[in-house]
C-alpha cells in the first residue's frame, strides 16, 4: 500500500519532461483479472504525462488523475475485461486534468504502479495490480489528497448577495448537467453532456438577445463540475434563478416529453427517485467524503430558507411549464415533479430542474438533434421566464423581508 501511495508522487516530479495532449490507445488498454481474486490494469498511452491514484470509500472505488490524455476510442465495455471491477468511468475532470474511475466490486489496494516509457518512440504504460484487503484495511487508507493543482476548490465561506434593485435585469444560471468524465446519458453517439450544453449555449444566447437578463453558466465546456460547486458557483454569480438542464434515459417504463422537477425530500414517484439518484452518482467521480451526515441545525436553518423560496419556486415551475407547453412541447403527462436532487439545494434561490426530453425516447433523442425544435423549446423557457418574473416582482411587496 505504501508503493500505491508514493509511486505517483514520483511519477509527478519533473513534469517538464512530458507535454500533453496524451492519446489513449484502446487497443493496448485492458483491465483483467489477475490470479485468483486480483485485478491487473495496463493503459497505452502516446506518451507519458504526470499521474497519480487514490482510493475512495463508500462505494469503494479506484481514481486515477493524469495531466493530461484524450480518451477518444476507449469504450468502456472492450476496456472492462473482468467482473471485479464494477464499472469505469474516464474523461476531462478540471481543466489541463483527466480522470478514470474504478468502482471496485469488493475493498482493494494497489499492489504494485509504474509507468514505462519506450526510449525511442516516447509511448508510455501504465501498469497496476490491485489485490484483496479487509474493508478495515481499505477503510483506514482511502481519501482523496488535496492538491490545487488537481483538484477543486475547497469550500470557502460565501459573501452576502448583493442587493439586487427593483427592475434590475434577472440573473439567470443555466447548468448544462454532466460534463468531462461525466456523460450522463448516452444513446449511439449522443451524449446528455453534449445535448446540454449546445442546448444551453443556445439558451443563453436567445435570453441575452431578449434584453432583460443576465446570464451565467456552470459550464461552457466539456469539463466536470461537482453537484456542489454547480451550487456554490450560483451563489457567488448573485443568481436570481437557477436551471439545470438534463436530457436523462430511463428503461423502466416509456418516459418521453419535457418534465420540470422540484427539490423535494420524498420523491413524487419511482421513476423519480431513480433519476435523482443516478444524477447524484455524479458525487462518485468528485472525490468528495460521502459519509457524513449533514448537521441537524444547519438542516432545520436551510428547510425554513426553502419554505420562504418554496412558493416562489413553484410558481417558476408552473410558467416553464405552460412557456414550453404553449409553443407545442411536447410535454411529459405528468409535467411537475418532485425528487431529492442535490443541484437543487440552494435554498435562497428559486431552482428547477428541467429534464427536456429522454434520449431514450427516439422521439425525444431526434427533438434534441434539431436545431429548430431547439430554438422552439428555448423560446418556451425564455417566454415562461419573461412571465414569471413579471409576477414574482409584482408578489415582491406580499413576501416577508
Amino acid at each position: 500500500m505504501v508503493l500505491a501511495l508514493t509511486l505517483p508522487l514520483r511519477a509527478q516530479q519533473g513534469p517538464d519532461r512530458f507535454s500533453a495532449l496524451a492519446r489513449i490507445d484502446p487497443e493496448t488498454s485492458h483491465i483483467l483479472a489477475e490470479g485468483r481474486h486480483g485485478v491487473k490494469i495496463g493503459l497505452g498511452m502516446s506518451q507519458g504525462v504526470p499521474y497519480r491514484l487514490f482510493t475512495l470509500d463508500g462505494p469503494p472505488r479506484l481514481v486515477l488523475d493524469f495531466q493530461e490524455i484524450d480518451w477518444t476510442g476507449l469504450k468502456p465495455e472492450p476496456l472492462l475485461q473482468t467482473d471485479r471491477i464494477a464499472r469505469a468511468q474516464f474523461g476531462a475532470y478540471v481543466p489541463g486534468w483527466s480522470r478514470m474511475v474504478l468502482e471496485l466490486t469488493q475493498p482493494m489496494a494497489v499492489s504494485r504502479a509504474g509507468m514505462t516509457i519506450d526510449p525511442e518512440t516516447g509511448s508510455a504504460r501504465l501498469n497496476l495490480s490491485l489485490a484483496p484487503v479487509s474493508q478495515e484495511e481499505f477503510a483506514a487508507t482511502a481519501g482523496a489528497p488535496h492538491d490545487p493543482r488537481w483538484d477543486l476548490p475547497q469550500p470557502v465561506e460565501l459573501p452576502k448577495p448583493e442587493t439586487r434593485a427593483t427592475g434590475a435585469p434577472l440573473r439567470v444560471m443555466i447548468d448544462p448537467g454532466h460534463g468531462g468524465i461525466d456523460p450522463g446519458a448516452e444513446a449511439g453517439s449522443s451524449s446528455e453532456k453534449d445535448l446540454m450544453l449546445t442546448l444551453g449555449r443556445e439558451l443563453r444566447e436567445v435570453l441575452l438577445r431578449s434584453g432583460g437578463f443576465e446570464v451565467e453558466m456552470t459550464r461552457d465546456d466539456d469539463r466536470f463540475v461537482s453537484l456542489e460547486r454547480r451550487v456554490t458557483m450560483t451563489h457567488l454569480a448573485g443568481a436570481d434563478v437557477f436551471i439545470s438542464l438534463h436530457a436523462d434515459s430511463l428503461s423502466e417504463g416509456l418516459a418521453h416529453g419535457a418534465t420540470v422537477y422540484l427539490l423535494a425530500k420524498d420523491a413524487s414517484d419511482v421513476a423519480s427517485a431513480l433519476l435523482a439518484e443516478r444524477h447524484d452518482r455524479a458525487n462518485l467521480l468528485s472525490g468528495a467524503d460521502l459519509s457524513e451526515a449533514d448537521d441537524e441545525v444547519t438542516d432545520v436553518m436551510l428547510d425554513l430558507a426553502r419554505q420562504e423560496t418554496h412558493p416562489r419556486t413553484e410558481s417558476l415551475a408552473h410558467a416553464l411549464i405552460s412557456g414550453m407547453t404553449n409553443v407545442g412541447g411536447p410535454m411529459n403527462r405528468r409535467p411537475l415533479r418532485g425528487a431529492s436532487f442535490s443541484v437543487l439545494k440552494a435554498a435562497d434561490i428559486p431552482s428547477v430542474l428541467i429534464e427536456v426530453g429522454f434520449l431514450s425516447s427516439p422521439r425525444d433523442l431526434k427533438n434534441l438533434q434539431d436545431p429548430d425544435w431547439r430554438a422552439n423549446i428555448i423560446r418556451g423557457i425564455r417566454n415562461g421566464l419573461v412571465n414569471w418574473h413579471k409576477s414574482d416582482l409584482a408578489r415582491r411587496p406580499l413576501v416577508r423581508q
